[in-house]
């Protein structure tokens, strides 16, 4: 069967190579400008609106992922294409038409600039590709980082690519229509003798062809989104050329770093992320990190939480928490302690905003990715006002009990404030250790230790509870965590309804 496909493949390309190249290259086109709208962040934060747009807008990053899939796709059929119609212009040389050769003579057609810059488009694009995969990216983020830059190239050398003029159409078809014979040329010598000689003086043309490039049509699919792109950025560049003030770096259990920072005229919304760069660990590099403390009215204080994996986080938490020197033990009061440099970029909108427009939201965290729920918890401490949510389950999964600490005394200043204005039905919290190795819990965070449970979340009786509670609701479900815990998740929200209760599944996901 594969044998035939590869045959018909052969084929189709054999005698349709041009009109393959030509197709494939108009969805190269339309793939190389969509795929830059997805990384305007602003403007994607800019845009949500309804509902329904913001759960599209949640899913700018696969759609980044799939043209990206659809330029390989595509880029490997035109360069099939392209290397037959290499092998078929360079058999039919045309001496009688030589302004319809592109090269000009045979075997010069990879050395002309289409040539050339297509080489350079694949393996760019390979390398692009290649350092996409899940492997890379999660064992060295820096090499995804630095190649997914090189899309800067990639549209530079696009734009000559497309001005080689490659193919080629007949300017004079009125004086010289296919078929015709010049001047100089009998239709003995086309066709013996078919043809009287009244045909032939009718078919004998007044001059010889003449053709052109077509005109390149790149630019127009491209140049639009990549000046929307380029204007983004530097708006985003504007917004964060000033350097923010760090107030406190706190270090919690479990190689976690939380990061308290001041910047002016900065506004966000429980649930968005930001996009750290710090110059003395690397100048081109911006990290994503969820806000885990919103400015407000009386605290303009932001914080973030990151945790120690990577080179990145690794070197970035030296620079925060040097060791300290033997000779600078005792240091005098008045000498503060010097952080390094850091901009922030942001915020930009994620799939947590959404809590608060649901009557029942499910919050689900796994480890660390507890991080885009601790500012929608703290908005709850705050006494933010103005949301439609009822009901709030939360459920963290971690396999150290130490985890918990990080959010602690905020979880225990929420279960505190709602039980003292009489709404301990409000906030639904489920703790749950994975590898418990002691459960001692420390005497101030002990409302806690009931909430705790040894194991993993029974997912399908939690789903039940929830459907029994809230009947004929809409529960939004918004997930960060592990890979395993979103699939069971998705499944359970797609399954069959539970006592006429929707479930809509959020997960979240940085670009």
């Amino acid at each position: 069967m594969y044998v035939c496909v590869c045959v018909c493949v052969c084929v189709c390309l054999s005698q349709l190579g041009l009109c393959i190249s030509r197709a494939s290259a108009t969805v190269l086109n339309l793939n190389c400008s969509l795929v830059l709208l997805p990384m305007c962040r602003s403007l994607v934060t800019f845009v949500r609106g309804t509902r329904m747009t913001r759960r599209l807008l949640d899913k700018s990053k696969t759609f980044h992922v799939a043209c990206g899939v659809a330029i390989c796709i595509f880029s490997v059929m035109h360069v099939s294409a392209h290397l037959v119609n290499v092998v078929r212009f360079s058999v039919r040389y045309s001496d009688d038409f030589p302004a319809l050769n592109l090269a000009r003579y045979r075997g010069e057609l990879l050395s002309l600039v289409p040539g050339v810059t297509g080489v350079l488009l694949v393996l760019i694009l390979f390398l692009m590709f290649i350092s996409s995969s899940y492997c890379v990216r999660m064992s060295n983020y820096e090499i995804f980082w630095y190649t997914h830059n090189l899309f800067i190239v990639f549209y530079v050398i696009l734009m000559i690519h497309m001005v080689g003029g490659a193919l080629k159409y007949q300017t004079n078809i009125e004086a010289h229509p296919p078929g015709c014979f010049r001047a100089n040329q009998s239709s003995t010598e086309q066709q013996g003798d078919e043809l009287d000689t009244s045909e032939e003086e009718e078919r004998r043309c007044n001059e010889d062809a003449r053709f052109q490039p077509h005109y390149p049509q790149t630019w127009l699919w491209v140049s639009g989104p990549l000046c929307l792109y380029c204007v983004e950025r530097f708006y985003r560049y504007i917004q964060s050329r000033d350097p923010v003030t760090i107030v406190t770096v706190i270090r919690h259990p479990c190689d976690v770093v939380e990061l308290r920072m001041l910047k002016k005229n900065f506004k966000a919304r429980p649930g968005q992320h930001i996009l750290l760069n710090c110059p003395g660990v690397s100048s081109f590099e911006n990290h994503p990190f969820t806000l885990t403390m919103c400015p407000t009215e009386n605290k303009e204080t932001l914080g973030i939480h990151l945790r120690v994996v990577g080179d990145w986080t690794e070197r970035f938490t030296q620079l925060l928490l040097p060791e300290p020197r033997i000779d600078m033990e005792i240091l005098p009061m008045a000498q503060k302690r010097r952080y390094p440099k850091v901009y922030v970029d942001g915020p930009f909108g994620g799939p947590s905003e959404e809590v608060f427009n649901y009557d029942v939201s499910l919050c689900v965290a796994g480890g660390i990715g507890v991080t885009p729920f601790a500012c929608v918890l703290r908005a709850l401490l705050d006494g933010w006002m103005g949301f439609r949510l009822q009901r709030l389950y939360f459920v963290w999964v971690c396999k150290e009990l130490q985890s918990f600490y990080w959010f602690a005394e905020l979880l225990c200043a929420l279960h505190h404030k709602l039980w003292n204005e009489n709404r301990p039905d409000y906030f639904n919290l489920k703790l749950y250790i994975s590898q418990p190795d002691s459960l001692q819990v420390i005497e101030k965070y002990r409302p806690l230790t009931s909430r705790m449970q040894i194991g993993r979340p029974r997912w399908k009786l939690l789903f039940d509870e929830i459907g029994k509670s809230n009947k004929h609701k809409r529960v939004g479900v918004f997930c960060c965590g592990p890979k395993g815990i979103s699939r069971t998740l998705h499944r359970l929200c797609n399954s069959p309804q539970y006592n006429g209760t929707t479930f809509e599944f959020n997960k979240e996901s940085f670009s």
